[in-house]
């Protein structure tokens, strides 16, 4: 099984590491509160990319619609941070999609986030339904 194929929770989902850079730290010291969207938005992307096949790929892209982001436990130079990213429901053109960052083996997420997602034709930019093609990609349920 491909890693993460098949991403319905925190035990199946897409994980990859995470990297605060220096600049990400604001001047409390720990990882800024934005740089935990870019890290939502670049977990989504790579998760699709890897997992979607390349005309998938290249005929459609996901847009954020709306992200929740708890924060929990504060991200401190010289901590090692890893993402994890599940699917949700789909409905229509829409996809939910959770996103967990926490520092490995913690027992609770530094950052938890809910996200809504709508799948766009890529030349058309009108929104196209998640459709069996896709949920059978990610080996997802309806």
């Amino acid at each position: 099984m491909t890693a993460g194929r098949g991403a319905i929770d925190f035990e199946t989902a897409f994980v990859a590491p995470l990297t605060p850079r220096a600049e990400d730290f604001d001047m409390l010291g720990h990882v800024n509160n934005a740089v935990y969207v870019r890290w939502v938005q670049e977990m989504a992307v790579a998760h699709w990319e890897t997992t979607a096949p390349p005309d998938m790929v290249a005929g459609s892209v996901f847009v954020v619609l709306r992200h929740e982001i708890d924060y929990r436990d504060p991200i401190l130079p010289g901590d090692a941070v890893e993402g994890r990213t599940w699917l949700g429901r789909a409905r229509g053109p829409r996809f939910e999609r959770f996103v967990d960052v926490r520092k490995p083996g913690a027992a609770k997420p530094a950052a938890f986030a809910r996200t809504d997602w709508c799948r766009l034709n890529t030349l058309t930019r009108r929104p196209m339904r998640i459709d069996a093609a896709l949920l059978e990609a990610f080996d997802v349920p309806g």
